[in-house]
């Protein structure tokens, strides 16, 4: 094709013109992508660096740290999370998890041959939430935040999901704290793990506030559901609204806290006391108000990243007492107690039992002439010829301990089990039948 001499002469003007741009142009380009990919390896070398400080760090926190992860929990029903494994829905139509995990195993009996915690014998409160359904807030509680029921799959137990925030969970119109009383409950944990927070943390209060405040006269235990450091154990009081005392022991329980947890409180008049599972890390002479009224337990749960981790609690049991057994025996001749607990249905003792056996071991030992009968008893719960096996099957288990862990002679102990023939409590709500389940000691 042919142009005419104008329009080439034309073209040419364009070139020459436009040429000087298209260099600028491209030197600018080439210069943003020289700054781009410079931006690029810096933000690679940060990623870098910042994971290498961060395993420099947990080297330093966490000196132990080649030692394997704790398993992981299995995760509760209804939570969305692309890691959960199928739900399936049981005979009463509550979701439940089929992920086969499981918590780590019971420690041995000997584990807890030391352990000095003693229940009080008379009880005020229990709930392991039996009689609430899956998904419900639990009927005997109140809350300014929200919680539901859940199960898992490796228990048939029921555990309250706790809400992080300033939210507080109680039981309402509970009788008053006596001066001598027990506290007793299990942690559960899911998604706790080194990125929680070292603020995060579970708190028991009992105050003289039977609503949502602190109160005038209080006392909190601070348990840490920190994982990345040690974090101890914070005790702290309020007396006519002042602080007291504001201390923090220094205690690991982090592995504790991934393998559901027993806590243990007694309080006898003003002295505190706090256990994690056998080991007693709190024992403070004067951190409760001298004849101050306090009059509720309450939970409140600190800093947890919301839908990620979580926090779940369950057998809250509040008794009076907790005196010394060992007197009372020599004294009377006969105890009987409810704090000797057994897996459901079955003759297996519980460790957190073996403050009791441990008291009726040293009044064995104390005088070797002592022999003792021990009787076992049962709810009402399924057919009588059951519970006759069973209760003189776990009265055979607390001699068994008393003989294996503590070398007391056999000969020295006999069994018999009652059943459910001799109720001291109505058989129809839970703290009847828990008062109902329990083991005599009588001297011979």
């Amino acid at each position: 094709m042919k142009f005419p001499l104008r329009t080439v002469g034309l073209m040419a003007f364009l070139f020459l013109f436009t040429a000087p741009v298209q260099s600028q142009f491209l030197k600018k380009l080439g210069k943003k992508a020289k700054e781009a990919a410079e931006r690029t390896v810096e933000r690679r070398v940060e990623r870098e660096t910042s994971k290498k400080t961060d395993q420099t760090l947990d080297s330093i926190l966490e000196p132990s740290s080649k030692k394997p992860e704790p398993k992981s929990l299995p995760h509760p029903p209804n939570q969305d999370d692309d890691t959960l494994d199928t739900d399936t829905t049981n005979d009463n139509g509550a979701t439940k998890n089929t992920n086969n995990n499981k918590a780590k195993e019971e420690p041995s009996l000997e584990v807890y041959s030391k352990f000095d915690f003693v229940p009080g014998d008379t009880p005020l409160f229990f709930d392991d939430f039996s009689n609430d359904f899956i998904g419900d807030f639990p009927a005997k509680w109140n809350t300014n935040a929200g919680g539901e029921v859940v199960n898992f799959s490796d228990s048939s137990e029921k555990w309250l999901e706790l809400k992080s925030g300033y939210n507080i969970y109680f039981i309402p119109n509970s009788p008053k704290l006596p001066e001598d009383y027990t506290i007793e409950f299990d942690i559960r944990t899911v998604g706790v793990d080194k990125k929680t927070s070292s603020q995060a943390y579970l708190r028991v209060d009992l105050s003289d506030d039977d609503k949502f405040k602190e109160g005038q006269n209080f006392v909190q235990g601070h348990i840490p559901l920190c994982q990345y450091t040690p974090i101890g154990i914070t005790a702290e009081n309020r007396i006519n609204g002042s602080r007291e005392i504001y201390s923090t022991v220094e205690a690991d329980i982090r592995d504790e806290i991934l393998n559901v947890p027993h806590i243990s409180i007694a309080v006898n008049k003003e002295r505190f006391r706090l256990w994690v599972n056998e080991t007693k890390h709190i024992d403070i002479p004067k951190l409760v108000a001298p004849n101050a009224v306090l009059n509720t337990l309450k939970f409140h749960l600190n800093n947890l990243k919301e839908g990620k981790e979580r926090v779940f609690l369950t057998n809250i049991k509040l008794n009076e007492g907790g005196v010394d057994l060992r007197r009372k025996l020599i004294a009377e001749g006969k105890i009987s107690t409810n704090g000797i607990l057994f897996d459901s249905g079955s003759a297996n003792i519980k460790p957190e039992s073996m403050g009791i056996i441990r008291q009726i071991y040293q009044v064995l030992q104390q005088d070797s002439s002592i022999k003792l009968k021990i009787v076992g008893h049962t709810d009402a719960d399924g057919d009588d010829t059951t519970n006759l096996k069973l209760s003189d099957a776990r009265a055979q288990s607390v001699k068994k301990a008393l003989t294996d862990v503590y070398g007391v002679a056999a000969n020295r102990l006999t069994t018999e089990g009652k059943g459910e023939l001799e109720p001291i409590a109505d058989n129809t709500s839970i703290e009847g039948k828990t008062q109902n389940r329990r083991v005599e000691f009588i001297k011979l």
